[in-house]
């Protein structure tokens, strides 16, 4: 029995057929491939074959000499020792086989102003270098499409990519990042020139990806009240790969004083709650900041920027931020047991309700199929950080990794 006549279905499908298509192609949800924990920026004038090894060196050094034991490094970060004992010999293994998950060869402020030639000379070491990476993700951070550094920005963007075109082609994880966006006519610039670059190069449109920097208040809030980030999504026109938050200059941007310049800050949490809401669905990730507090120095010095380290890591995990910045190799040790503790914690509640959904079984919690689906991602970041294995996962949820990520990417169908 009906009330509502067919004509009325019909004048619904048709009124809502351009809402149905925005809502499929602006927001597809979130590939499911891998995302890093950290991004680690080294200085295009200190990169070299051997970075990667250094800074895994340097987080090796850095446990040997101030916890030596799962004991004396699980009350440095707070955590009950079965827990760091359950996952140290990870640790110890990521250490050595993968420290630096995603590496940008910086050209920005962790470089500074050079002299054209000499950033041109920089430029090309790096692209030698380039060619005996082995970490997953890897990019450049340029100089921004300000007035100031505009032409060399794109000249090293230029640079780059046509060297990465004549040793064989772009890198499938390689990733551009463009610091100190302020408007959209910046994003729609950097657009312009990677087509322009791709057509040159003969590459395959949509070959150069990058991420937006988020270091200034105009960047979340228009002058026109808008907000400047959902407008930056569009004018990257699918290129976009991240928003990563910038700590420091965003800090000072909003008039906080040095001192408490932290990625805790209320109002760090503003800009990245709204960054949050706008990156949603649409396959656009996040990126939390760095703390300056650097883990070298005195025993006591490292124990302390340990902490501070664990617990903003571990906050934006909860928050879910599930990658950040690293300035240094003993930092990773600390990046890398937040994330372990993050996810082992949880895994036994997560199957459970995982499992429960699956089966469409009675239990205590109904869950949605939003909320399955974050469950799945949960195991699927928990086995591309390193924190579980693939047979862990297979055995917690009655699911392949293959069946998970295929879980992920059909959002929109579950029911």
């Amino acid at each position: 029995m009906s009330s509502l006549s067919k004509d009325f279905f019909k004048q619904a499908s048709k009124y809502l057929t351009e809402v149905d298509t925005t809502l499929a192609e602006r927001y597809p949800g979130d590939f499911g491939g891998r995302q890093p924990i950290h991004t680690c920026y080294v200085p295009a004038d200190k990169f070299f074959t051997r970075t990667i090894h250094e800074w895994g060196e340097q987080a090796r050094s850095a446990l040997s000499t101030h916890a030596r034991s799962a004991a004396e490094f699980a009350e440095v970060i707070g955590v009950d020792e079965t827990v760091v004992a359950d996952w140290w010999p990870r640790l110890q293994e990521k250490l050595a086989s993968e420290p630096i998950e995603d590496l940008r060869i910086d050209f920005e402020d962790g470089y500074g102003r050079r002299s054209d030639s000499e950033e041109d000379d920089h430029v090309t070491s790096a692209l030698a270098s380039m060619q005996s990476l082995t970490t997953a993700f890897t990019g450049i951070r340029m100089k921004s499409l300000e007035a100031v550094t505009r032409d060399r920005a794109l000249r090293t963007l230029d640079q780059f990519i046509t060297g990465l075109a004549k040793q064989g082609g772009v890198p499938q994880n390689f990733v551009v990042t463009l610091p100190k966006v302020t408007f959209v006519e910046q994003v729609e610039v950097m657009v312009e020139a990677c087509q322009e670059l791709e057509h040159s190069l003969k590459l395959k449109a949509g070959t150069i990806r990058f991420e937006i920097q988020i270091e200034t208040t105009q960047a979340i809030v228009s002058p026109k009240g808008k907000v400047t980030a959902a407008l930056m999504i569009d004018a990257a026109q699918g290129r976009l790969t991240a928003f990563h938050y910038g700590t420091y200059d965003y800090s000072a941007a909003a008039g906080i004083s040095a001192a408490y310049q932290t990625l805790d800050h209320p109002a760090a949490d503003f800009a990245k709650s709204l960054l949050q809401v706008v990156a949603a669905g649409t396959g656009v990730r996040l990126s939390d900041g760095s703390t300056n507090i650097i883990p070298i120095g005195e025993r006591d010095s490292v124990h302390a920027a340990w902490a501070n380290h664990y617990r903003l890591v571990r906050r934006s995990l909860e928050r879910g931020f599930y990658q950040g910045w690293d300035l240094h190799g003993a930092q990773i040790p600390t990046r890398i047991a937040a994330n372990f503790t993050f996810y082992r914690e949880g895994l036994a509640a997560a199957s459970q309700r995982l499992r429960t959904y699956l089966d469409k079984a009675e239990s205590g919690t109904m869950d949605e199929p939003a909320t399955a689906l974050a469950l799945a991602g949960y195991f699927l970041r928990g086995l591309d950080s390193g924190a579980i294995t693939s047979a862990e996962m297979s055995a917690l949820t009655g699911q392949s990794e293959e069946a998970l990520r295929a879980l992920v990417k059909r959002r929109g169908q579950l029911n």
